[in-house]
């Protein structure tokens, strides 16, 4: 199988200029005119709510900007210090199968974050990464999905150091009684580089493709 372009963004990416970006590598790779892709980025700070989001979730306690997008799920956060992995890859060359996509993603979050002695749980009834914490059972990653003639866009978020007060201004993918947790509050010293070297060392793996060298994306 053919390489996938990894882009790496060291600036925080404006939203809606990453959502431009996306569409558009997405019809390329339609087109059979670009590489598929992985891209590797931080965004400011806000909530992003997706196709089953509720109002009620948005809680307007903050002064954080909310953007509607066409991924699955409901509503959550990204900001600095939050990793988010967008991956851009054709279904069509795989398996069109929604549901195993998704597990392959949730299986590459769970074997980067296995690097750093974490094992986070998955269920069948909710989406995204979830360890055991003093506080109970939180959230370290969030996962949306979207499907445009088979090929995806978004992907996963992965909370490395962000502000966790942030998450306060929803309800964090419509749960309520389950927290929000970071490989810093865990008390693990992992950079955004190390995430970084653990995502590429596994993304073989889950997906069947290699990747190209890092190629630095700042738009």
């Amino acid at each position: 199988m053919n390489q996938v372009e990894l882009l790496i963004s060291e600036s925080p990416i404006d939203y809606e200029v990453a959502i431009n970006f996306m569409n558009q590598r997405v019809s390329n790779i339609q087109e059979g005119d670009a590489p598929e892709a992985l891209w590797l980025l931080e965004h400011p700070a806000l909530y992003t709510a997706g196709t089953s989001a509720k109002k009620e979730d948005h809680l307007g306690t903050l002064d954080i900007p909310v953007y509607e997008t066409g991924r699955g799920g409901q509503f959550t956060y990204h900001g600095p210090g939050q990793r988010v992995a967008y991956v851009m890859l054709d279904l069509s060359k795989r398996s069109k199968d929604v549901r195993a996509f998704i597990s392959k993603i949730e299986r590459w979050a769970t074997l980067a974050l296995g690097e750093f002695s974490l094992l986070p749980k998955t269920y069948s009834d909710r989406v995204g990464l979830w360890v055991d914490t003093p506080f109970g059972e939180e959230k370290i990653a969030a996962i949306g999905v979207r499907l445009k003639k088979w090929v995806s866009l978004h992907g996963i978020s992965i909370n490395v150091s962000p502000d966790l007060n942030h998450f306060r201004g929803i309800v964090p993918c419509g749960i309520s009684d389950k927290g929000v947790t970071s490989l810093e509050a865990l008390g693990l010293p992992v950079s955004m580089a190390d995430l970084d070297v653990a995502l590429i060392k596994h993304f073989q793996t889950c997906f069947g493709a290699p990747l190209t060298e890092a190629q630095s994306l700042d738009i």
